[in-house]
């Protein structure tokens, strides 16, 4: 018998395999990236070998897997923001809520393998917002500074440049300051007189038009006669209190500080005092003439 008049019942014997009796579930597309206030769809495909009237559910998944279409209605926020047609999803006007992760689940009863599922990512587009930006109205000269910028809604996150008097500053190696593109700070390690102006932050993304905040005044001062007083005054006393720490330390070490032993000296007693006669009771025994 020829090969292939031996492989046609093999084939007839696989084609009718109880191992092909299962669901199969795919999508076209399973990164889906739209703008925010859109459409969004996400396609969801099967096809089964027995069951003709299979059970269609989208669950979305998070730190708890919610129901989007459940026992042929849709659920909580997707009541009235929703279609389905097939297996396919829509979801009207999405917002930044409804990124994720969702999950398409095709069960058909009477096939062998009755479930298969599709995952599909839904990320949804932020354009820059207005960023918020802090600049200290003033500071001090020599003093080290921080400026702060941040746009928290855009989605991919924002990257982020700085103004002085509505020029755009890049940062180098002679500057004064550093830039952080993507914190969106601003950093001078010692600000001086040409430090002072008007300054903005702009964010921007791949999505939509840059956002800047309003430009802030930053003055720079000069310390007050009685603060840079104190500080003088502090500073010396604590040099003084170093010098003397110090002369303290060379004497001992040259041994002028060390106490001077006692001598021991013979102790001295003074004589007795000599007695006190009693007049009444002394008689004259002899008498001298001169």
């Amino acid at each position: 018998m020829e090969p292939t008049m031996l492989m046609l019942p093999l084939l007839l014997i696989s084609l009718h395999s109880p191992l092909c009796e299962s669901v199969t579930v795919s999508t076209r597309k399973p990164v889906v990236e739209v703008h925010e206030h859109t459409d969004a769809v996400l396609s969801c495909e099967f096809r089964t070998e027995l069951e003709q009237n299979p059970r269609i559910e989208w669950k979305k998944k998070g730190k708890d897997v919610t129901f989007v279409y459940f026992a042929e209605h849709f659920t909580g926020p997707y009541e009235r923001r929703a279609k389905i047609d097939g297996g396919t999803l829509t979801l009207h006007a999405v917002t930044q809520k409804d990124s994720g992760e969702y999950r398409c689940e095709v069960t058909a009863i009477r096939d062998r393998n009755n479930l298969g599922e599709a995952t599909v990512t839904l990320k949804v587009l932020v354009p820059p917002h207005v960023p918020s930006c802090e600049v200290p109205s003033s500071v001090f000269v020599g003093s080290g500074l921080e400026l702060m910028c941040k746009d928290k809604q855009s989605v991919p996150p924002a990257t982020y440049r700085w103004y002085k008097d509505n020029k755009a500053l890049m940062a180098t190696s002679d500057t004064p300051f550093s830039i952080d593109s993507n914190k969106g700070t601003l950093k001078f390690k010692s600000v001086s007189k040409v430090d002072a102006g008007m300054y903005r932050c702009e964010s921007s993304n791949s999505v939509g038009a840059p956002k800047s905040c309003v430009a802030k005044q930053l003055k720079v001062i000069d310390y007050p006669l009685n603060l840079t007083i104190l500080i003088a005054g502090a500073s010396g006393f604590v040099v003084f209190i170093l010098f003397c720490c110090v002369c303290v330390c060379c004497c001992r070490r040259r041994g002028c500080c060390k106490k001077e032993k006692k001598s021991k000296s013979a102790m001295y007693n003074p004589p007795p005092p000599p007695p006190i006669r009693n007049l009444k009771n002394y008689k004259q025994t002899q008498s001298f003439m001169i």
